[in-house]
């Protein structure tokens, strides 16, 4: 067992465990004079203490885990993790969680400072059902990023815990939430704030029993028990949508071109299935691709060639995998209407509408349904805030997988009267969209509309910027009017409110969200006059 000791080091478990007398035995024995037996006689007194240390009789096990992912292992450890530790085997610390829960006796204690990937990764849902189940988590202080100032920037998310070797399944345990603080000393002030005043604000506590209410029991220890309720009470999102990856083409450079690259008589907008788009013999159709943060409808920039059924395509995959559905997914559901995500976020999950025509990428998550109704209701639903706190209990990174989509909870409400705000929605996104040279559907230039035209350049600015504001506004009363019904829907009136910042309504008409945040009133209308007469001399051209 311990002939690769050097590799595997206190991950291996000793199958002989109770060694205490039967070593006191063999260290009472003198052998020095038995040449032959000497040698022999202190590999296994080594041997011995080795499993001695690795027993469980541990009253408290302290430990500041390695960190290392597979792709860091050696292939010997790679191999002997999977068979040995087929829960945690994605990375070490997890398999160290699991590890030293085995070290400490029962009751005893297990405290440990680790990554907070475990809390919430659904990589890592059998390990938190082993802790849930098993054993009890006492205490926490989740300290997020900027935690250890010697480290310097964000580095790693980490979290601080005291877990007992025994099940207390209705045992509320203190959690602290540090996630905020910007500094080693504003967390450590933080902790010490919590033990004078428990009615800090940020000392919660919480109890197995809660977590397993939640799907895949993320260690979500902040939020409401009528948060919990939601989750109890609904049916999961993938009951009335279906949530799908889609494809990796292998080679972005070879398969995508940007839509104006190309020849529209060799493309085809409108495919409604496979079968129409093999019969159109054209070559280049629109490729979902997720990018920017933007809601309810737009990032319409890619072609992909799915020339003869995808045939180039899919003989790559093919050569390069031997299945071409290793990477090229979902191609059941290509060319449906949907709506769709963008994977990675730099900002909060934004869903978009897209037509039937369209195939899909790996980072251009989607949800399908049958039923339009249900598409509208899904759309208006994942982008109020609601679903963003929701989302925020299963996981708080910004990837959002389709998994922890499909999870959402969903109450039994009657859908069609929740669709009719988001096809408002899309129609003022479209328009907004379609309004740039950078759009296939692109007509006119908003600044040559009859509508707004004056006697001087100026005037027919100052006229459209006008229009410009108030379709911000009402965007963000339509927004704040979906937030509205959801939260009342679903009983959230104590805890959430509608408000919208105006930098998250997502039009390129509006400065606040095309220029960023951290900008003046002024610096924002001089961006974007001078974004409209640069748009102006390109359409001139």
């Amino acid at each position: 067992q311990f002939e690769e000791a050097d590799n595997f080091g206190s991950l291996i478990r000793p199958d002989v465990t109770d060694v205490d007398g039967m070593l006191k035995i063999l260290e009472s024995k003198n052998v020095s004079g038995q040449l032959f037996i000497s040698m022999t006689h202190q590999k296994v007194l080594q041997a011995l203490r080795q499993a001695d240390y690795l027993s469980p009789k541990y009253h408290v096990v302290i430990a500041n885990p390695p960190y290392m992912g597979g792709k860091g292992m050696n292939g010997r450890l790679a191999a002997w993790v999977k068979d040995n530790y087929p829960n945690t085997k994605s990375d070490l610390f997890a398999m160290f969680i699991e590890r030293n829960l085995d070290l400490a006796q029962k009751h005893g204690a297990v405290a440990m400072i680790t990554m907070q990937s475990w809390m919430f990764l659904s990589s890592f849902e059998a390990l938190r059902a082993r802790v849930l189940g098993q054993n009890t988590l006492l205490s926490m202080a989740h300290l997020g990023a900027r935690a250890f100032d010697s480290i310097g920037g964000e580095v790693v998310s980490t979290t601080a815990f005291v877990l007992e070797n025994s099940n207390r399944l209705d045992y509320k345990g203190g959690y602290l939430r540090l996630v905020a603080g910007s500094s080693e000393a504003e967390k450590d002030a933080a902790i010490r704030e919590a033990v004078m005043n428990p009615d800090c604000g940020w000392l919660y506590h919480a109890s197995a029993i809660d977590f397993k209410r939640i799907p895949g029991s993320p260690i979500s220890y902040w939020i409401s028990d009528r948060m919990r309720q939601v989750f109890d009470s609904g049916r999961v999102l993938k009951e009335i949508g279906d949530t799908r990856q889609g494809m990796a083409t292998s080679d972005n450079n070879r398969f995508l071109r940007f839509w104006a690259e190309v020849s529209f008589e060799r493309s085809c907008l409108n495919a409604r299935n496979r079968q129409e788009a093999a019969t159109s013999e054209k070559k280049w159709f629109p490729y979902n691709k997720g990018g920017d943060f933007r809601k309810w409808y737009g990032n319409s920039e890619f072609f992909v060639n799915w020339e003869n059924d995808g045939e180039e395509l899919l003989g790559y995959a093919a050569s390069l995998y031997g299945s071409p559905t290793r990477t090229i997914k979902s191609i059941s559901e290509y060319f449906k209407p949907c709506v769709s995500w963008s994977k990675i976020s730099s900002a909060n999950l934004a869903m978009r509408f897209y037509p039937e025509g369209y195939l899909f990428d790996v980072a251009g998550c989607c949800i399908f349904s049958p039923k339009d109704t249900d598409l509208m209701f899904l759309l208006g639903y994942s982008n109020t805030i609601m679903v963003r706190r929701l989302l925020a209990t299963i996981s708080p990174t910004l990837n959002f997988e389709a998994g922890q989509i499909a999870s959402l909870p969903i109450l039994e409400l009657n859908r069609g009267a929740f669709s009719e705000l988001p096809r408002k929605l899309i129609a003022k996104s479209k328009l907004d969209w379609d309004s740039l040279e950078t759009s296939w559907d692109f007509t006119a230039l908003p600044l040559l509309n009859p509508d707004y035209r004056q006697p001087t350049l100026k005037a027919t600015y100052q006229k459209l910027r006008a229009h410009w504001r108030e379709m911000t506004l009402e965007m963000q009363r339509l927004e704040e009017e979906n937030n509205r019904i959801f939260i009342d829907a679903y009983g959230l009136q104590d805890e959430l409110n509608e408000k919208v910042d105006l930098n998250e309504i997502t039009l390129t008409c509006n400065p606040h969200y095309r220029y960023g945040n951290n900008k003046s009133e002024d610096e924002l209308e001089t961006l974007l006059l001078t974004d409209t007469m640069r748009d102006l001399v390109s359409y001139a051209v």
